[in-house]
């Protein structure tokens, strides 16, 4: 790094570990935390207030926003919102940030100790429902969009910042969108973070995700009365004994080892289940279960999902009911060479700013990384957060969300 490069890092690295900065910080969680941006499929409204006001904080530090809005017509604005702001450094070459503007739902409320929406800070702690995922990378984002427009700086390599919705569903409103429309403005060479995943001491880099794979199991029997119980077939009997069956198998049906992941194992797990009859006194003659399946690169989705779907007929055959399996979602596995040479830089920001050392894991999914990796953009995921994402009384550190702002802002002056 030369002189002019070192000077304007130490510049902006000045204003981004001030207390005006941590304020803004605060400020910005607070605000972004009350825009409730839960996803239709969770009763809600989609992103567009929040996206509305992101654009507004970007043209205060004149950015403005290439907009791509997906039509979806389950939300009064009739679309899903995603935004693109750049700015040209000295270089081409990009490192590309993506957040993501959507939220889950709060739960169950009861389990909350305040307002899923209205954040409450102690200490260095923020709570709130978004605050750690994704709105730690978001606000991190503007910092550094921020500092540099306050410090008047061009960067060394140029950057895009990338806000997207519909993460939490797939991603078919927001990056898969931008994919498709926008696929010009990212190119092979680029760099591309996204700050959704990581650990407490800021360490961990995840540069693979096993295969994503949710499949819809119906059983299908006889229904009959309760008293009478051998005129039928038990689908729900039937069920937990197939689930049963499927969990003692597992390791055969899946073998592989990979000690990049924790597990470092395929797994297989039985989430969500219907409702089947309305009385107590019924047998019931359907049960539908889905399985979560998250498979190591080393098998294919394709062939996991054969192995498993035989292994339940085979066994359903022996109960005397039937199946009807499908796949309701897929991802494929993804995966960086661990020899990319974007790691060494990577590393050397997070030691300088956390002062860890570095390791690559690899994670049971997923993020959008996958998408951008299926497309042949090499995608980290990196940010140091506690993994409270999801839960009751979410939380974010302020502190951890300016260093990773710094983090960011070294990767634009180092490679």
């Amino acid at each position: 790094m030369d002189t002019i490069q070192e000077k304007s890092l130490d510049q902006l690295t000045k204003l981004i570990q001030s207390q005006e900065c941590a304020d803004l910080v605060v400020a910005w969680q607070t605000k972004l935390t009350s825009l409730k941006a839960i996803a239709p499929e969770e009763g809600g409204d989609g992103e567009m207030l929040k996206a509305a006001w992101i654009k507004e904080e970007l043209a205060r530090f004149n950015l403005s926003t290439v907009d791509f809005y997906a039509k979806d017509s389950r939300v009064s604005a009739g679309v899903r919102p995603n935004l693109i702001a750049q700015i040209k450094g000295d270089l081409p070459k990009t490192l590309w940030i993506f957040g993501h503007m959507d939220v889950v739902g709060v739960g169950d409320l009861a389990a909350w100790k305040h307002d899923p929406f209205i954040v409450q800070k102690n200490g260095d702690w923020l709570s709130g429902r978004g605050v750690e995922d994704n709105q730690q990378a978001i606000v991190s984002m503007l910092i550094l969009a921020w500092a540099m427009d306050k410090c008047q700086i061009r960067p060394h390599l140029s950057l895009g910042l990338t806000f997207m919705a519909d993460e939490e569903n797939g991603s078919r409103f927001g990056l898969e969108y931008i994919l498709d429309q926008a696929s010009d403005y990212f190119k092979k060479d680029d760099i591309y973070l996204v700050p959704d995943f990581g650990s407490p001491d800021g360490s961990k880099i995840q540069i693979a995700e096993k295969s994503v794979l949710w499949i819809k199991v119906e059983v299908i029997g006889q229904q009959c009365h309760a008293s009478t119980p051998a005129k039928g077939k038990n689908a729900f009997l039937a069920a937990a004994k197939l689930i049963t069956h499927l969990d003692q198998n597992l390791a055969t049906l899946f073998p592989q080892k990979n000690d990049l992941f924790d597990p470092n194992i395929s797994t297989i797990t039985v989430t969500k289940h219907l409702a089947n009859v309305s009385g107590v006194n019924i047998v019931p003659g359907r049960e539908v279960f889905y399985l979560d399946c998250r498979i190591l690169p080393e098998v294919t989705s394709t062939d996991a999902f054969t192995l498993i779907t035989n292994l339940l007929d085979a066994y359903a055959n022996k109960l005397g009911v039937s199946l009807k399996c499908e796949i309701v979602h897929h991802h494929k596995a993804s995966f960086v060479d661990a020899e990319n040479p974007t790691i060494p830089s990577l590393k050397k920001a997070i030691k300088k700013i956390y002062n860890v050392e570095p390791k690559l894991i690899g994670v049971g999914g997923g993020t959008v990384a996958a998408q951008l990796r299926e497309r042949g953009l090499p995608a980290f995921v990196w940010s140091c957060i506690e993994n409270s994402c999801h839960q009751p009384n979410e939380h974010s550190s302020i502190r951890a969300t300016i260093k990773d702002s710094l983090v960011f802002a070294n990767l634009l002056f180092d490679i």
